[in-house]
């Protein structure tokens, strides 16, 4: 487990929620005295899909037991996969459009050690022909969206890169659409499961020339056959010379955010009039600077990036809920 004390912003008001992101791989802790007030952050690799049976109290207790001992009374919330079939107790979605009111309204309750709560926010399902759903994003969609600009108070677009990346566009702070692109989980799967992986080598820096050039051919391959006939050139150009094989992985990265923004920006521009012009990036550090970088190449400069959207949408979330004082 890792902790940093403390995270951002005072350290005079004394703490007054415990805010979780629980997630497949590790579960990331805050112990807040306001939205942007973090006394204290943890972080364990203790996700849902890396616990025993039954682990999720005990993984609590680990992380979140010594903040409860000094204060008892604080009300606990969490997002994420521990509200899903696999988590601690599962949460049915609310539809969209959704917002923080309709979220506060469906947190479910969970019981954990000493007769204390948890409290879990639900994810968020948009209904269609291929149903999309999300746990976690439309908390740190809430935390995004929180001191927005006047400018950005009608349709917004976010991105929320990861394992599974989310686009979601909200219309005045509710989340109507959403889509969920596979790009993390298909670039692990490639690289560590497929022959592509097998030129490929670790680089002692990455190749941002190597990543550009998949960004463009990943935006391309909607007219030379579709990713499935393009992908394989992250093999045949180190065959061919044509890269070397320590900037193949870089090159493959590029490849697959190249066609995921390619294709999202169809989807979140059916009309074709080129109104996406400005994105919200929510999420780690060197993984949003990927995508700023994709953006410029598409030509979209104008972009805001939101790092720590959790703890301020958990926050927001609890307040309305009436869990802390407003």
């Amino acid at each position: 487990m890792t902790s940093t004390s403390p995270a951002l912003g005072d350290t005079a008001r004394p703490p007054a929620l415990i805010a979780l992101d629980w997630g497949t791989t590790s579960l990331r802790a805050w112990l807040l005295a306001g939205p942007l007030q973090v006394l204290e952050a943890r972080q364990s690799d203790h996700g849902i899909m890396r616990l025993p049976a039954g682990g999720f109290r005990e993984a609590f207790e680990t992380i979140g037991a010594e903040w409860l001992a000094s204060a008892p009374r604080l009300p606990v919330v969490a997002c994420g996969m521990v509200g899903s079939a696999q988590g601690w107790r599962e949460v049915p979605y609310v539809g969209t459009p959704a917002d923080a009111t309709a979220l506060a309204a469906g947190l479910t309750t969970c019981e954990m050690s000493g007769g204390r709560i948890l409290r879990i926010v639900p994810g968020v399902m948009h209904d269609g022909p291929l149903p999309d759903v999300m746990r976690g994003e439309e908390t740190q969609i809430v935390g995004a969206s929180l001191g927005a600009p006047a400018s950005a108070a009608g349709r917004r677009l976010f991105v929320l890169p990861g394992t599974h990346s989310k686009w979601a566009a909200t219309q005045a702070g509710r989340i109507v659409e959403f889509r969920t692109f596979m790009t993390g989980e298909m670039y692990a799967a490639l690289r560590g499961h497929t022959i592509l992986g097998r030129l490929m080598c670790d680089a002692p820096q990455r190749d941002a020339d190597a990543f550009e050039r998949g960004v463009r051919t990943g935006r391309e391959q909607h007219g030379v056959g579709g990713l499935l006939a393009s992908v394989f050139s992250a093999r045949s150009l180190g065959l061919a010379g044509r890269l070397p094989k320590a900037s193949l992985a870089d090159y493959l990265s590029g490849l697959l955010i190249g066609a995921e923004l390619e294709g999202a920006l169809r989807l979140f521009d059916s009309a074709g009039t080129g109104a996406v012009q400005e994105i919200d990036i929510v999420g780690n550090e060197a993984l949003s600077a990927r995508y700023v970088e994709a953006f410029a190449a598409a030509g979209i400069g104008r972009v805001r990036l939101h790092p720590q959207a959790s703890p301020a949408g958990l926050w927001h979330i609890a307040a309305l809920a009436g869990l802390i004082a407003s």
